[in-house]
């Protein structure tokens, strides 16, 4: 069942499935938009070839130390920027904070995270239902920021069909999960106009992950 929680009533932190949690309003998106254009003048929005042959429906880009890629040969994580060579631009230190200060009030501590995606939503644009697994750990969880359009998230569960929970989220809410929940399917409905806003004509969805498990010295 659709259940949209966009109201002033709307509390600071909510578990909307288990080890799901909305942060609403939890973030000022406009500073956050500055600088992803910023990044996208260093690393252009781009669609992605798929390993089937396709291009991803929406557009991305990366920045911090690795970057989420899709070619030919598959999904994963690469330091350089397959479009212009160079390493992907640096994390924001005010992205890198916002990460893990999400996370951290949604009870995961110590998020540390080496990689952040931008994706691009144009009116029309959906993102089918997938799991988040070409990372190198499922230990960190998964945090997401909207700015823009509001967007309906799917919650699938741990099997690709059957929507268990949808859920509004707004410009400025952030999404948080892990744990058990950490390889949940998921996906985002069709991007529609919103005729109360109707200066806002697109959404950006930056996600935060942790894609290198770090390598602990041995005494």
């Amino acid at each position: 069942m659709s259940q949209d929680l966009f109201s002033s009533q709307r509390p600071d932190i909510q578990e909307i499935y288990p080890e799901v949690y909305l942060l609403a309003d939890f973030v000022d998106t406009q500073p956050l938009l500055q600088v992803i254009w910023e990044i996208a003048a260093q690393s252009p929005f781009r669609k992605m070839q798929t390993p089937m042959g396709h291009y991803t429906g929406i557009e991305l880009t990366n920045c911090g130390p690795y970057g989420w890629v899709s070619d030919s040969k598959g999904y994963r994580y690469a330091a350089k920027d397959p479009l212009t060579g160079k390493p992907w631009p640096a994390m924001p230190q005010s992205f890198f904070q916002l990460a893990k200060d999400a996370a951290f009030k949604s009870g995961f501590k110590n998020f540390n995270s080496d990689a952040c995606l931008i994706n691009h939503y144009q009116i029309g644009d959906k993102l089918g239902s997938h799991q988040d697994k070409d990372e190198g750990e499922f230990d960190s969880p998964i945090v997401s920021v909207s700015i823009g359009l509001p967007a309906t998230f799917q919650i699938f569960g741990k099997t690709r069909s059957g929507v268990e929970k949808e859920l509004m989220l707004h410009g400025g809410d952030v999404l948080v999960w892990g744990g058990d929940s950490r390889l949940i399917y998921h996906g985002v409905k069709t991007i529609k106009a919103d005729k109360q806003q109707p200066n806002l004509t697109e959404r950006f969805n930056i996600t935060f992950r942790k894609a290198v498990k770090e390598v602990k010295n041995k005494v």
